[in-house]
């Protein structure tokens, strides 16, 4: 988005939740139309009147059943774009082989790409073979099966030939397929100048974070599931993304030609080599300024309705939590704790306890705990909070949070700052609205740890808000701050 913008498009963006875009730096700067790639009323409001369609999305996190989805969404933009005289369809797919059995994420790329292209829109299909940068989850999987093994058994599959590209050359690909000749309707495969084993990414990407070079052991036992199952316990990939990303490493995927050079010319400087795109996500991870990221897709198979007001509880079954606390502290200095709950900051009590439910979490299938934040030291809507959701967040005042992990209802947490004068209060309230006989069994065995976390978390809380006023009595009082650790108290969770 900032790219397009800042190169003169106007632009108009297709989302499911509009307050998620709104939340961007560029939020103000587009129109937004409410809907999903599969709403047809919604994909024909969105590109009337329309140049270009770019098509950047994919449902493999969505289950088991995401080629149809995948399928539905395609045509259904397909008959849009046509409808609506659309000049271009730009569709960032999947590099692969020719003449050799796909895997069903690869299989379903190459699919959508080939609706698009026999939608009468003339069409630009590039296809990118591994995306190296901060946010991506295919650098996500490589750093952190790297950081956690010092010694890594690994499917044959780390043999097997990949020319990875870098987030910045295909932000530039992307761009530039805009502006091709309207009479171009093809595929043709992007990616960087290094072509590498799945092993060599690893230490590469070890010798970039300072790390020792990792012997890496080739096991013919792994099968897929098995390597996305292993995949999902060491890193923070949910098995949902983790099993097809690893399923689409089976096959040498590299570029077949250079055909691209003769429609989009190379970006100035050229390519970047494997190793500089790698120092540069890290540098982005490090300097805490990742754009966007994997982590905060939505996650099938849970409730995604929105908190209902307290009126509409008439009648209904639901369970609380409530606590309340006065601080010395004040509101700005006790917002900066709030907004950098979760991830690395942890929840501010009984680690152990929260480390336990994530893992509980990640072994039916959630996203669990290590799926982090994307950013340390700001939260806006649509973000992702270990296995929470933010919901709603009113700056300095109030944060939200929607539950991601799997249990037999729907649960919120509410976190608010209210000034008292030069101090402030807490309050925090846990939401549970159970499903069924399941889900009041689930309140009432996991009732005994809430005692013990809710309360701890208000405690940790209001205490680390006072370390922030003995350390800083004056924050800054808009967002951006990170609470830092305090010494009294663990406050790493997870």
């Amino acid at each position: 988005m900032p790219r397009l913008l800042s190169a003169g498009y106007r632009v108009r963006v297709l989302a499911r939740d509009p307050a998620r875009a709104a939340a961007f730096p560029w939020g103000g700067d587009v129109e937004v139309v409410r809907g999903d790639a599969t709403d047809a009323e919604a994909v024909r409001e969105a590109v009337d009147g329309v140049d270009v369609v770019s098509y950047l999305i994919h449902s493999m996190g969505g289950g088991k059943d995401f080629e149809n989805t995948d399928r539905r969404a395609a045509r259904t933009v397909a008959e849009a774009a046509a409808a609506a005289s659309v000049s271009r369809i730009v569709y960032l797919g999947g590099l692969h082989p020719l003449d050799t059995p796909l895997s069903p994420h690869l299989r379903s790329r190459v699919e959508v790409g080939e609706i698009l292209l026999a939608s009468g829109v003339p069409t630009l299909v590039l296809q990118a073979g591994v995306v190296i940068g901060s946010g991506s989850a295919s650098f996500e999987m490589v750093r952190h099966l790297t950081d956690v093994l010092p010694y890594m058994p690994a499917p044959k599959w780390v043999r097997n030939h990949i020319q990875p590209i870098a987030v910045r050359d295909v932000l530039h690909y992307l761009l530039g397929a805009a502006r091709v000749a309207p009479n171009v309707n093809r595929a043709v495969d992007i990616g960087g100048p290094d072509v590498l084993r799945y092993g060599q990414m690893m230490n590469g990407y070890a010798l970039e974070a300072g790390l020792h070079q990792r012997p890496i052991a080739s096991l013919p036992v792994l099968t897929p599931r098995l390597a996305s199952h292993w995949v999902n316990l060491v890193t923070p990939i949910p098995k949902a993304i983790a099993r097809p990303l690893v399923e689409s490493l089976q096959n040498d995927c590299v570029v077949k030609d250079r055909a691209v050079d003769d429609l989009i010319p190379r970006p100035e400087g050229g390519l970047m080599p494997y190793r500089a795109a790698v120092k540069l996500a890290l540098r982005r991870v490090n300097d805490d300024a990742i754009e966007t990221s994997w982590q905060d897709a939505e996650v099938s198979g849970v409730p995604s309705d929105p908190l209902p007001s307290d009126p509409d509880w008439a009648g209904r079954l639901v369970y609380t939590d409530i606590r309340t606390m006065h601080t010395t502290a004040n509101a700005a200095q006790l917002w900066s704790v709030i907004e950098g709950i979760g991830g690395e900051n942890g929840w501010y009590s009984s680690p152990l306890l929260w480390a336990i439910r994530g893992w509980m979490d990640r072994l039916v299938g959630g996203v669990g705990l290590a799926r982090g934040r994307r950013s340390r030291s700001v939260v806006t809507v649509g973000d992702a909070l270990d296995f929470w959701r933010v919901e709603a967040i009113e700056p300095g005042r109030l944060l939200r949070l929607r539950a991601e992990m799997k249990v037999p209802g729907g649960a919120w947490l509410e976190l608010r700052a209210t000034p008292e004068g030069d101090e402030a209060r807490f309050d925090q309230r846990a939401l549970f609205f159970p499903t069924g006989l399941a889900g009041r069994l689930y309140w009432l065995a996991v009732l005994p740890f809430h005692g013990l976390i809710f309360s701890g978390m208000a405690r940790r809380i209001t205490a680390a808000a006072e370390h922030v006023q003995r350390e800083d009595p004056e924050p800054r009082s808009e967002a951006g701050r990170i609470a830092p650790e305090v010494p009294e108290v663990e406050t790493v969770g997870g």
